[in-house]
């Protein structure tokens, strides 16, 4: 068991060194085209690379009975994949306004909302999320509010996803424990896809050299991007603590900024730098806090 958290903790790591590059790759796509054309493509490419392993490892363990096509499993794909179009658009549509840091910040607040969403759900909410929850909350003000009291456009749309972001991770966590979690991945990668399709060829102008000219971007964030990068959270978070999977995902907003000062030059006053150290305090403090053993 602890050889499967260690190995889980491990793959999560990988995965947001893995998001936080594909920023950059996000941003530069969109020089081009579309913010959900560049969706959709990069997520159908996912699922085109996704779908040969999951015929492949189907056909090697057929005498191990693999899972059947089942109502849940379809169910699950469905409600991860609705989540996560409605969550990489809004981050999409978002960096468009804003810079990768503040989207990688702001989209890092999920490990906030996890247990804010808990509420709904009957759970208890201790003083540690109350007060990891107001770090976050100054941390943003001071990371996105610029020269006379602005905050982007692009910041609220982030926020806004930060919230998707946690609702899929709880989907994610859910799911991926009853359900093979590559055939997940695969559904979900599909229902994204043709949702940010659908939109691209209702909203946006499609032309072919524009899609040659985005086709870097579209490799890297649709193969490692979508195809490694969320392909790892659905296996890793089969066997993740949820404290852990939240905490450890988050650490894209590190690589996030990272990516963005080395590739895009992107540099963050010194209220920036502390509003970064505030808001990942408080991701830490709302899940490191000593919880009160039960009496």
């Amino acid at each position: 068991m602890r050889s499967h958290a260690l190995r889980a903790d491990l793959l999560m790591l990988l995965t947001a060194m893995i998001w936080g590059s594909a920023f950059v790759a996000q941003r530069l796509g969109m020089d081009a085209i579309g913010p959900f054309l560049y969706t959709g493509l990069r997520f159908a490419l996912a699922s085109l690379a996704v779908l040969p392993l999951v015929l492949i490892l189907g056909r090697r363990d057929a005498d191990k009975a693999p899972e059947p096509i089942n109502r849940g499993l379809l169910l699950g794909g469905l409600a991860m994949g609705l989540a996560l179009a409605l969550g990489i658009n809004l981050q999409q549509v978002g960096l468009l306004f804003t810079s990768v840091t503040n989207s990688g910040f702001i989209t890092g607040l999920y490990v906030i909302v996890v247990p804010l969403l808990g509420l709904f759900l009957g759970h208890r909410t201790g003083m540690s999320t109350w007060l990891g929850a107001g770090l976050a909350v100054v941390g943003m003000f001071l990371l996105s509010v610029g020269d006379g009291f602005h905050v982007a456009s692009g910041d609220w749309l982030q926020l806004a996803g930060a919230f998707v972001w946690g609702v899929h991770v709880l989907l994610v966590g859910f799911f991926a424990s009853r359900h093979d979690p590559l055939r997940l991945a695969l559904i979900q990668f599909v229902v994204c896809a043709l949702i940010s399709l659908v939109l691209a060829i209702a909203l946006e102008e499609i032309r072919l050299p524009a899609i040659l000219a985005a086709g870097p971007a579209i490799l890297y964030g649709g193969l490692f991007g979508v195809a490694i990068g969320f392909t790892l959270q659905v296996v890793a978070q089969k066997h993740a603590i949820a404290s852990h999977a939240a905490i450890i995902l988050s650490l894209e907003a590190v690589f996030a900024a990272i990516a963005g000062a080395i590739f895009l030059s992107e540099a963050l006053a010194l209220k920036g730098y502390i509003g970064c150290a505030l808001m990942f305090a408080g991701m830490l403090l709302a899940q490191l806090w000593p919880k009160k053993l039960p009496a």
